[in-house]
């Protein structure tokens, strides 16, 4: 006990730095086995060309991003409602031969096209429509194709 408390401003240091060196050695021996088989020089390589890999990604990504945006625009503009109407309108006279076929794009602009259809004649007429009306009169059964 007297050699304890003589020697405790000694032993406390020393057995500090043996703790430490322990945790160093045990520290070194991890770090071997993560760089095993590579030296520095390759493992900065490795990181540069995954940064150079990830600059490329966001690069294709944002190309693609942009891509996507012009298509969804364009797909606004597409034809997405078609709706026909088949109807008589004399009905004095045969079937159901008449017609009216919208084709609308998402806002709604696009146009009708109805077909009379008579004993002597079928007449076609298209109406220009922009936002679900047109400047011109619609029949109830162009009314009814665009909704």
């Amino acid at each position: 006990m007297i050699f304890i408390s003589e020697n405790l401003s000694f032993l406390l240091p020393a057995s500090a730095i043996l703790l430490l060196l322990v945790w160093v050695i045990r520290l070194e021996i991890k770090l071997r086995r993560f760089l095993q088989g590579k030296d520095a020089k390759n493992l900065e390589d490795l990181i540069c060309e995954t940064l150079e890999t990830v600059k490329q990604t966001d690069r294709i990504n944002e190309e693609i991003t942009e891509h996507l945006l012009k298509v969804e625009e364009r797909l606004r503009r597409s034809v997405q409602h078609v709706k026909t109407i088949r109807f008589n309108p004399f009905p004095d006279q045969g079937g159901n031969h008449s017609f009216v076929t919208a084709f609308l794009d998402e806002r709604g602009n696009g146009a009708v096209v109805s077909s009379l259809y008579s004993r002597d004649k079928v007449s076609v007429y298209a109406k220009p429509i922009v936002n679900r009306q047109s400047d011109y009169e619609l029949t109830e059964e162009e009314q009814a194709a665009l909704n």
